[in-house]
């Protein structure tokens, strides 16, 4: 797992942080400054923790069963079709 695949989880991550917590503050009824703020701010601390969870259960050899796209789970999925 090179750094290409660690940043395009990032960046996954983060989009969806984004979106989802920008959403429910503009759903609360913030304007669209606060809620895009908020979402920014926030997307980059959840976002950085979920990377940071992974790549300390990564090096000790820990797989993800809930993500299922770490190369452990690839194979094991090639070898099932």
């Amino acid at each position: 797992m090179g750094k290409a695949f660690w940043i395009r989880r990032y960046v996954t991550a983060f989009v969806v942080a984004v979106a989802l917590i920008g959403g429910s503050q503009l759903l609360r009824g913030h304007t669209l400054g606060f809620s895009t703020m908020h979402g920014l701010i926030w997307g980059a601390i959840s976002s950085s923790i979920f990377i940071a969870t992974r790549l300390f259960y990564a090096r000790r050899g820990y797989a993800c069963a809930m993500c299922k796209d770490t190369p452990e789970f690839l194979v094991e999925k090639k070898n099932v079709l």
